[in-house]
């Protein structure tokens, strides 16, 4: 009698299980890398991954997850998304512009998701805004310049001339840059500009900018913004007030930043990247924006700097570092 019951509740276990094991789905595999290591990038890799946990897509259960940094190393880079073409994963997932370009290069039939990139439509990732038509989609952190130089002259109302530092082998900040000359002629101002292709050359590019220029702006350049303590420390040296596109900086020693929190973007990104698991194309995901902008300022660094913040532009600030 007792061995036929346990033989019943063997046969009751197995049945249970033979029909959750059919229920069971394998985990998918997600690939994630990017370009570089910095609070930014960060915060938008922890949106992406908020998405994807609150849709039900855990790594270690759900999930099979592998995070690539290139340590600012295009070569590296490229070889971390060969590799991952190579395992077949469900999604790739790339943050920031070099990210998705090389990741683009590696694949045509992998979906891929980005986030973090500027101008994808400049960077040549999709066809257009609305349709993207190829294997790529994601959401950008296309910032407002217009206002960013409104911003610079509203902290040093005597600028003539503003240095712009970034990454001359990058195809979209070289696209901004050309965006902050227009926006930057039209406020009366000059530019001159200055290049680090590497994150350790970002020191000697601010440098080259003193006795020339009356303010520094920094893009969302993502080898500058490795380095914004060089610039910050160039500024404070030289009494050179230096003004960033991303809010990330302010804590780090730029004065003021009007952007976005990464956060956000990562989050739109990783809405996208459920919606590809799911089965959507990228193709027909229009490229998301971010409008909500937030305005972080940093008096300790203005002082620093030499310059005093307005009480009107600390009134609007969404953040004051102490």
């Amino acid at each position: 009698m007792k061995r036929a019951l346990v033989l019943k509740l063997g046969l009751a276990a197995s049945m249970f299980w033979g029909i959750s094991a059919g229920q069971a789905e394998e985990p998918v595999s997600v690939k994630l890398s990017y370009i570089v290591d910095h609070p930014a990038i960060e915060a938008a890799k922890n949106g992406i991954l908020a998405a994807l946990n609150k849709a039900g897509y855990v790594d270690g259960k759900t999930m099979a997850l592998e995070v690539q940094s290139a340590q600012g190393n295009m070569s590296t880079q490229a070889q971390i998304n060969s590799k991952f073409v190579g395992d077949k994963p469900d999604l790739i997932i790339a943050i920031s512009t070099p990210s998705a370009q090389t990741a683009m290069a590696a694949t045509k039939d992998i979906p891929i998701v980005f986030a973090a990139v500027t101008d994808p439509l400049a960077a040549g990732l999709v066809d257009s805004y609305e349709a993207p038509g190829r294997n790529l989609t994601g959401a950008s952190d296309m910032t407002p310049i217009d206002k960013h130089m409104e911003l610079v002259r509203r902290i040093v109302p005597d600028v003539a001339t503003i240095g712009v530092i970034y990454n001359g082998g990058e195809a979209n900040s070289v696209a901004q840059v050309e965006v902050v000359k227009a926006e930057a002629a039209k406020a009366g101002l000059k530019v001159v500009e200055a290049t680090a292709t590497q994150s350790s050359a970002v020191l000697d590019a601010a440098r080259s900018l003193v006795g020339k220029v009356d303010a520094i702006y920094v893009p969302t350049d993502s080898t500058v913004v490795s380095a914004i303590e060089a610039v910050a420390r160039v500024g404070g040296e030289a009494d050179i007030p230096v003004i960033a596109g991303d809010t990330g900086s302010v804590e780090r020693g730029a004065i003021a930043a009007l952007g976005f929190d990464y956060f956000d973007i990562g989050l739109a990104a990783g809405d996208y990247a459920v919606a590809v698991l799911k089965g959507e194309s990228p193709a027909k995901l229009p490229v998301r924006f971010i409008d909500r902008l937030q305005l972080y300022l940093n008096p300790k660094a203005a002082a620093a700097m030499g310059v005093t913040l307005p009480d009107s532009l600390v009134k609007e600030a969404t953040r004051v570092i102490e």
